[in-house]
């Protein structure tokens, strides 16, 4: 996505306002003048009335409805008339951690049959010429930029965004709703376009899964390769070998990244090995392998590996995202990996031909995975500059501002 074009913006002039500076012609509004906020019923199991789905905060995430989980509850029909939902609804975690309150999505009819909502959640429902989709964008907004977190009471673990707290929050509002409208449109879009690259690298990774399935176990073998795999013992093909402590290693200047279960944690400036190596945690997280072919060094919760030629590092790396290594843990606290224990493992292996092969199809499809998430990560960065620019009024759209600096 291409950040937007100049001749589509304009700066405009501003005025000082008790939010901070915004367009002379946009105007302060609590929240309460531009909808009615209502918050849900309160969960009675046994209350009199007819069982109705109702959302709760389970179901509201950040610009999506999620319907996976949805509840029942009794209602009569006087109480589902005051809280069932319509079409254009922006609904708002009322209960939540502090950094998480107030998150919110509008609601499109996503569920089939009519239903309401939990008091957990807060309902906006916007007033003729105001726009909902406008608001969603901008509760969202405030939300990831922490105004809700200054708002919400915080009670033990959970913070709550308060109905009047909320109704009486001040907010910058475009006068028109045509360019409310057109603010949430360009909104709209850059999260169109976020979600369709979403899907896309999820595809993306469930065919790699597939592909890591088959051609790793020999269900599906690459055209050329006929030979029978081998039944091997991981202490075959490598050597398990412990990390070092990183005491003395860190350098401003190091080159060589000193790795953890999570990681690079620092920069060294000598390296513990320098040859492709397939590393596994020995404590802690000990589930998520790594390959490094760059000189590197590990801290003594993480095993390193000695692949034995001529077998290939990546093939055993891709290998042992398959295994469960969870089922190999040998600790009732801190799960642990034992060398010896992996080094026992037994895994089917074609010969180092095929294992490069195979390797070079899931190294392509690796990189294609890792373009499509710069993709992404730079839609999210755009869209969040749009949202700091258009929901502020720092930057119009030409339609709307007066023209002047472009």
């Amino acid at each position: 996505m291409k950040e937007p074009s100049a001749k589509y913006l304009a700066r405009p002039s501003t005025k000082q306002t008790d939010v901070g500076p915004i367009p002379e012609d946009w105007s302060v509004r609590r929240v309460g003048e531009m909808g009615d906020v209502r918050a849900g019923k309160a969960l009675a199991v046994r209350a009199a009335g007819q069982q109705r789905p109702y959302l709760r905060t389970k179901n509201v995430f950040d610009g999506r409805i999620d319907l996976e989980d949805v509840l029942h509850m009794p209602m009569t029909d006087s109480e589902f008339g005051r809280y069932e939902l319509r079409h254009g609804d922006v609904l708002l975690n009322e209960g939540q951690s502090l950094e998480l309150v107030g998150r919110c999505a509008m609601y499109r009819g996503e569920l089939s049959v009519p239903c309401a909502i939990q008091n957990q959640l807060v309902r906006f429902r916007a007033r003729e010429g105001v726009s909902a989709s406008f608001a969603a964008h901008l509760f969202r907004y405030c939300q990831k930029t922490g105004v809700f977190t200054k708002i919400a009471l915080q009670t033990t673990s959970v913070a709550h965004l308060g109905v009047s707290r909320f109704e009486w929050l001040l907010l910058a509002w475009p006068s028109t709703l045509g360019e409310q409208q057109a603010i949430a449109d360009a909104l709209s879009d850059a999260d169109a376009l976020i979600e369709s690259l979403e899907r896309l690298l999820a595809k993306k990774r469930q065919l790699k899964q597939g592909a890591m399935q088959e051609l790793l176990t020999g269900k599906k073998r690459l055209p050329g390769f006929k030979g029978e795999w081998k039944v091997t013992r991981l202490g075959q093909m490598l050597t398990i070998c412990h990390g070092k402590s990183q005491r003395g290693l860190e350098a401003t200047d190091g080159i060589y990244p000193i790795l953890a279960t999570g990681g690079e944690i620092g920069r060294a400036n000598r390296f513990l090995y320098d040859k492709p190596s397939v590393l596994i945690g020995r404590k802690g997280t000990i589930d998520e392998p790594q390959y490094m072919d760059t000189p590197f060094w590990t801290v003594d919760t993480l095993f390193y590996s000695v692949v034995h030629e001529p077998n290939h590092a990546k093939f055993i790396f891709y290998r042992f995202c398959l295994i469960d290594w969870k089922q190999y843990n040998e600790a009732s606290g801190v799960p642990s990996l034992n060398a010896r224990t992996i080094e026992a493992i037994e895994i089917s292996s074609p010969a180092a031909d095929e294992q490069r092969a195979i390797t070079d199809i899931l190294s392509d499809m690796d990189v294609d995975i890792a373009g499509l998430g710069a993709k992404l990560a730079k839609a999210r960065q755009i869209k969040q500059g749009m949202m700091q620019e258009l929901l502020t009024g720092r930057t119009r759209l030409l339609t709307f501002g007066a023209v002047g600096e472009c």
